[in-house]
């Protein structure tokens, strides 16, 4: 057995192991308020992290203004409380309506 397979079949058991870790000590564990709350400003943290660079970097460079231009309006959308579908036709089309308008 060779490295690389050792080093899957560990990552294997380890992926395994934390999400078998919810559901068996779900009912054990207590978290005090202040740190459940502190992990749910964390989620929204490193989603709001993950969403501006993925909107507005693209290979390392700035992504222009359609790009953040189509996820602002997505945002817009969502926050109205659009239907999925027209959250993401909304943000293609504002998108592709400012590349068509020339802003890159």
């Amino acid at each position: 057995m060779n490295g690389t397979v050792l080093l899957i079949l560990a990552l294997t058991v380890g992926t395994y192991a934390f999400r078998l870790v919810g559901p068996v000590l779900h009912g054990r564990v207590q978290l005090p308020a202040r740190v459940q709350e502190l992990s749910s400003a964390g989620a929204v943290v490193l989603l709001t992290a993950l969403l501006a660079t993925g909107a507005l970097t693209e290979g390392g460079d700035p992504a222009g203004w359609a790009r953040p231009g189509g996820v602002l309006v997505a945002g817009v959308l969502a926050w109205r409380r659009a239907p999925f579908v027209v959250v993401v036709l909304g943000a293609a089309a504002a998108a592709a309506g400012l590349r068509l308008a020339g802003v890159a």
